[in-house]
């Protein structure tokens, strides 16, 4: 992330695809407070092969006097499966629906302990954001946030549920900092579980909405957050108040116990975005954002000035930029 200050919304782009620079004056963006985990199902083609008889029902050489069968004809090769064409990914969808957590529901970006969605970087309609959905420019009647503050990665497939009910021709996904953000390391959602809760949202989708196209956001760097934030004079006493306590509880320690704790949050985040990236590779109608998020250098400048951990105005905006980036690419990003 850029240094603490700086006011560069490095995230942020035009409707041109290139970086947009602009100072912005509070938030950086962190992850909130959520998820699960998730496990993913490949898709396997089935081939028949014909049956391989040659209408001598059990391939004896000779008959019961030790006659010599007649030569058997040559079997025409079989034919090599036609492969499945990748479904083109439309860089222009005319509807959107957003899964998620307080991230997405523009959470204490506007006021103290509420949600904001008309800030959303997802859906919201407030110009200073300019969301995806305004990026490409889906009327207000065809966007639907069903994002749940506190949400976890278990409450996905019930969301996305609700999404297939619309029929969306884009669903966006950003879930996964409330697995991590427990009072202890050991309450963070096993990885396992967190993948296959995942792998089942993308299923519950497909059986109700099979053509929609799914974006998913990684993780932000909790660890980014802590670290930017721990100097502030206000934000440390803030996250005191019960802030996602595995990574920000006592803020200012540096004992071994404080750096191992942070260390095993900051891992296990990277695993829920190494899963959320596999699942994703499984379904052909599925794009990740490569890391662009998880990776992105939030400053206190991007985030809420109500508790220095979600996004604010600016970190909405950054990331928009980034889904809007990813999402009109004619390529996944490698």
């Amino acid at each position: 992330m850029g240094d603490e200050g700086n006011g560069r919304d490095d995230g942020g782009d035009g409707r041109d695809g290139t970086p947009a620079v602009r100072t912005r004056h509070r938030g950086i963006v962190a992850g909130a407070c959520t998820v699960v985990a998730a496990v993913v199902a490949a898709v396997l083609l089935a081939v028949s092969c014909g049956s391989g008889s040659d209408g001598d029902g059990d391939g004896a050489s000779g008959d019961a006097r030790g006659t010599a069968s007649e030569p058997r004809p040559a079997r025409s090769p079989t034919p090599a499966p036609t492969p499945t064409p990748t479904p083109e990914w439309d860089t222009s969808p005319g509807s959107l629906a957003a899964l998620g957590d307080s991230i997405t529901r523009g959470y204490d970006a506007c006021s103290l302990l509420a949600d904001c969605p008309a800030v959303s970087w997802a859906t919201g309609t407030s110009p200073e954001v300019d969301s995806l959905a305004a990026r490409l420019d889906i009327p207000a009647t065809a966007r639907w946030n069903l994002a749940r503050s506190g949400a976890l990665m278990a409450g996905l497939p019930a969301q996305a549920e609700r999404a297939a009910a619309h029929r969306p021709e884009l669903v966006t996904v950003l879930i996964g900092a409330n697995d991590a953000c427990r009072p202890s390391v050991g309450e963070m959602t096993p990885v396992d579980e967190f993948r296959a809760d995942f792998a089942e949202a993308l299923r519950t989708l497909r059986r109700d909405s099979p053509d929609t196209r799914v974006y998913v956001a990684g993780i932000p760097d909790l660890e980014r957050l802590w670290s930017v934030g721990r100097d502030h004079p206000l934000a440390p006493q803030v996250w005191q108040l019960g802030i996602c306590p595995s990574m920000l509880a006592d803020p200012a320690a540096e004992d071994p116990v404080a750096v191992e704790r942070r260390a095993a949050v900051a891992a296990r985040v990277r695993a829920y975005n190494t899963a959320l990236r596999e699942v994703c590779a499984g379904d052909p109608r599925c794009r990740h954002d490569g890391g662009a998020v998880h990776e992105y250098r939030f400053t206190t400048r991007e985030l809420s000035t109500w508790d220095w951990f979600h996004p604010g105005t600016a970190g909405q905006r950054v990331l928009a930029g980034i889904a809007h980036r990813h999402i009109t690419a004619g390529r996944p990003p490698a």
